[in-house]
């Protein structure tokens, strides 16, 4: 097998190893037997001897975590420039000259300096300020893609940019419940995840590299080609970053080729590099004070359109924030409609003099984020709106750092309940895939969303979301998809949704199975009542009279009701064999595919879950019965017993085997 064959499948070896291994370890599945496990495991080691790459996260290496106080400095051997640059095609021909040149994308992440000794990885320092950087090579051994060893023996000393990628941005986002908290960009993750103190929150944040520059191979003849030196870097384990060659008359088609490739790009990008193919030549060269002269990057060329002022929207926050939004004539813009963009704040519209009907000049900053050029007519005619637009409650200006914006004063506005919305929306309730905070955010802000039903009628505004920043055709169509598969549900997962303080997933399940599933008697029921559910004391008893005590709280669930079909969960009596117990579940399962599952199938036969083994704890499940864990000893001291899932398993009648 070839050195780039034997790579891939290394990485793929690894992928393969590292998922068995999590879903083994921390997940109590199996993904693949032990025999089929070491098969593989055997093979990636055979390929690690023979290619002599060991690749970052490797199930054959013990990754090492540490706590550092502080990141050490190091000056670097000689500085890390900036690139001269220029947004027009003709510039970089007349640049390019008869030469011929490799054009990549310009990474918008973390430049970082490695270097390996003896084929494995001995340092690792950020660019800095380019004369000093900060070492990091305990983060960067836990890099997703970094080899960790390489077959060259010699001194190596590579640039890269450590880059988190848009996916994962996502998805970590996703993760953090409150909008103010989450990350505002991928460059801004990415770089404090490779500048943390513990790299084991390093290791969590999936960031790759991707290498652009070989400083110094000793005893490697390149040919005085940096493409050769780009493809020997890939034989050693490295991504290298997705580049072209050109020359003068190839360069125009290949930037077009990177623009028409930009918005499917999963790695952020602000722009391109083209670096002379001839080491020597470029050498030559030379530099300035701020600039090599052997390469140049290429910023996009912002693409204006003229188009007429229609109307300033102002889009209300969580924080009370209301930010102007202009709305003009629709214009296309690197190959999309657009025909609104974001104003920011008070400061920058007065600045612009911004009036209806002013004549504007707009564009798309790094071709993605619409923006406001200029404007030619400075007419100045906007009111400040006096009221939000959201809850018509009283607005002031408030003026930071000398920037002027306008806030909405009442603590009840509604752009202010992002979070009542997203608990709705989320997985244990209506599970509407694709609302997350942040697009809650922005549909709010934007008067989609009043009540629980809006969220059920977001195809009313199509065209606007479509055109959204962040969304897109696919984007929209997966959403309305979402919300019509939400429309089909439980009314457990409701009653959760509302977000009434105490009443948890099992609550609810508890109440709707005590009731009925009758939202009516549910709603009306008295404290006596409602205490003779189990694991409803007074407390969650006077917490639910009170909100259904609310005339707005009973007229926004009638709203959501009317948007929903729900669905009768099975109350066959003969099922209902743990009605009125309570169990606890610790340690690893092997019947079922996680201890989620267990928790369903009791619930399911009327059953409650809960964390902690108390008075009230019928039954604690664990597979090691005789373990001296803390819950194994609590139940011993109030004499619960112990199950195995195999006594479970018999004691609810036998399912079989659940995996």
């Amino acid at each position: 097998m070839g050195q780039n064959a034997g790579l891939q499948r290394m990485k793929e070896l690894v992928r393969v190893l590292s998922e068995a291994g999590k879903a083994y370890y921390q997940e109590s599945r199996e993904l693949m037997s032990n025999f089929e496990y070491d098969r593989l495991y055997d093979e990636l080691q055979d390929l690690e001897r023979e290619t002599g790459v060991i690749l970052a996260g490797s199930p054959t290496q013990k990754v090492g975590y540490e706590v550092l106080s502080e990141l050490p400095k190091e000056a670097h051997e000689s500085p890390m420039l900036s690139l001269d640059k220029t947004k027009d095609v003709g510039a970089l021909q007349e640049w390019l000259d008869d030469q011929e040149a490799i054009l990549s994308w310009k990474l918008d992440g973390l430049t970082i300096v490695l270097t390996y000794e003896g084929g494995v990885l001995v340092k690792a320092v950020t660019r800095g300020n380019g004369e000093i950087g900060e070492v990091i090579t305990n983060n960067a051994r836990v890099f997703a893609n970094v080899p960790l060893q390489i077959a060259y023996p010699g001194q190596l000393i590579l640039r890269g940019e450590a880059v988190i990628r848009y996916s994962d941005f996502g998805r970590i986002n996703e993760e953090i419940e409150d909008v103010e908290a989450k990350y505002k960009n991928p460059r801004n993750l990415c770089s404090g995840s490779v500048r943390q103190l513990n790299n084991a929150i390093t290791a969590q944040r999936n960031v790759n590299f991707e290498a652009f520059m070989l400083v110094r191979a000793e005893g490697v003849d390149f040919h005085n080609s940096r493409r050769e030196q780009f493809e020997w870097l890939r034989g050693q384990g490295f991504d290298v970053v997705e580049y072209q060659m050109v020359n003068r008359e190839t360069l125009p088609e290949a930037v077009n080729r990177f623009a028409e490739a930009i918005t499917d790009y999963d790695i952020p990008s602000d722009g391109l590099v083209l670096l002379y193919e001839d080491i020597a030549y470029g050498d030559s060269l030379g530099r300035t004070a701020k600039f090599p002269h052997n390469s140049i990057a290429f910023k996009w060329a912002d693409e204006v359109r003229e188009t007429r002022l229609l109307e300033i929207e102002w889009s209300a926050s969580r924080t009370g924030l209301i930010n102007p939004v202009a709305i003009f004539e629709p214009v296309e813009l690197e190959g999309t409609t657009v025909s609104r963009a974001s104003v920011h704040n008070l400061s920058i519209m007065e600045a612009l003099e911004l009036g209806v009907g002013d004549t504007i000049t707009v564009y798309k900053a790094n071709m993605i984020i619409p923006q406001i050029a200029e404007n030619r007519t400075r007419s100045g005619k906007i009111d400040i709106p006096k009221i939000c637009p959201v809850c018509a409650g009283a607005t002031e200006i408030r003026c930071a750092n000398e920037v002027k914006s306008l806030y909405c004063t009442n603590p009840d506005c509604q752009a202010k309940k992002v979070k009542s919305f997203a608990l709705l929306a989320s997985r244990d309730a209506l599970n509407i895939d694709g609302l997350s905070e942040m697009t809650l955010e922005k549909f709010i802000a934007a008067g989609f969303i009043h009540t629980y039903a809006d969220m059920f009628h977001l195809d009313r505004h199509e065209e606007t979301i479509v055109g959204m920043e962040g969304f897109g055709r696919k984007s929209y169509d997966n959403l309305i998809a979402a919300v019509k598969r939400a429309s089909v549900t439980t009314l457990p997962r409701v009653i959760y949704g509302l977000g009434i303080a105490g009443i948890g997933l099992a609550n609810a399940k508890m109440l709707c199975r005590h009731f009925g599933a009758d939202i009516d008697r549910m709603r009306h029921a008295s404290k006596e009542e409602l205490i003779e559910v189990d694991g409803i004391g007074e407390v969650l008893a006077e917490v639910w009279i009170t909100w259904f005590s609310s005339e707005r709280n009973n007229g926004l669930l009638d709203g959501l009701l009317a948007e929903l079909h729900i669905e009768k969960e099975n109350t066959n009596q003969e099922e209902a064999v743990f009605a009125g117990m309570t169990f606890v579940i610790t340690g690893t399962v092997t019947h079922f595919a996680n201890r989620k599952a267990l928790q369903a199938e009791i619930e399911k036969r009327g059953g409650k879950v809960t964390g902690s083994v108390t008075a009230k704890t019928t039954f604690l499940i664990n597979n090691d019965v005789t373990s001296n864990s803390s819950k194994n000893r609590k139940a011993k001291e109030l004499g619960i017993p112990i199950l195995s899932e195999e006594d479970f398993l018999n004691r609810m009648g036998g399912i079989g085997d659940a995996n």
